[in-house]
């Protein structure tokens, strides 16, 4: 643990013990009566902090900037379990729609930045926080990368078209290619057709602002990390009247040509994992629309 990153203030502790009995590591200890940081290793959750009634622990690594937002006032006091209507929470959950019909309206840099705040409440493994997120806040910046993607997918087709190579790859095992013809390679080659001839984009849909959502290296659960803060931040989209929309085009493409990540400022050791395009919708919705049925598997032991 590094110095100072737990600071107890032993003038406030009253002893209580409440942050002893909460800390996931057992980093911090009683000591003469008093809390104490005595452990030799944190994951800096700050549940100390949040448990203490007299603010007695302080923790360093947390910046308590990342907790105010410019267009909302959130308040700061803990909501107990179950003391939030779980009706309305659903209600907004299935609300939220991938929007493809966007306005032209820009996305002001004060939501985006909100956003990224808000993406980062989510839970992560060992509270490692190695997130990462990139923000495209113009439609330039969408169409930009848009260009960088659409190239990608016109050298995959070229080389999708060769039968020959598609077949040999198939017998050794290795049958992508094989899919993505059968599966995508019209529907983007239509894609780009239009792209090229009318300008049409059915890649961003005409938005306005996007967010990429990566991890750096050493996460114990990365991909997991970055798809929770993603879905924090499609929630939060829709509550603050932006529509939302997963590209997963553009984390294919990322993916197999680290150049295009790098050609929007991501460092080539980090990963990309979610591409959310956002902007104001031009669609409106009467009612929420429903599920594929699933029916849950139970294990009740032996």
């Amino acid at each position: 643990m590094e110095e100072n990153r737990i600071i107890i203030d032993r003038d406030l502790c009253n002893g209580c013990g409440l942050c002893v009995t909460v800390c996931p590591t057992g980093t911090i200890s009683l000591a003469e009566g008093k809390a104490a940081a005595t452990g030799n290793e944190s994951i800096l959750c700050g549940h100390c902090a949040a448990v203490c009634p007299r603010r007695a622990v302080h923790v360093t690594a947390i910046a308590e900037e990342m907790s105010r937002f410019r267009t909302f006032t959130m308040e700061q006091a803990w909501l107990p379990h179950g003391k939030f209507s779980t009706a309305v929470l659903v209600q907004l959950m299935a609300s939220r729609r991938s929007c493809r019909c966007f306005t032209d309206q820009p996305v002001d840099r004060t939501k985006l930045e909100d956003l990224v705040k808000i993406g980062i409440t989510a839970p992560s493994g060992t509270n490692s926080q190695s997130w990462t997120f990139t923000v495209l806040p113009t439609r330039a910046a969408v169409l930009c990368l848009a260009e960088y993607i659409a190239t990608y997918f016109e050298r995959l087709n070229r080389t999708a078209e060769k039968a020959v190579l598609r077949h040999v790859l198939k017998l050794i095992g290795k049958g992508e290619l094989d899919a993505y013809y059968r599966g995508y390679y019209l529907k983007v080659k239509e894609a780009l057709r239009e792209w090229h001839e009318s300008g049409k984009d059915r890649l961003f849909h005409g938005s306005t602002a996007a967010i990429l959502v990566g991890s750096l290296p050493g996460a114990s659960c990365p991909v997991e990390d970055a798809l929770l803060a993603t879905q924090n931040i499609l929630l939060a989209a829709h509550s603050m009247g932006l529509g939302s929309c997963l590209i997963g085009y553009a984390v294919e493409a990322m993916k197999k040509d680290l150049s295009i990540q790098q050609s929007v400022g991501i460092p080539s050791e980090e990963s990309v994992h979610a591409v959310i395009a956002l902007g104001y919708p031009d669609e409106v919705y009467q009612r929420i629309a429903g599920r594929k049925k699933v029916i849950p598997r139970y294990f009740e032991g032996t």
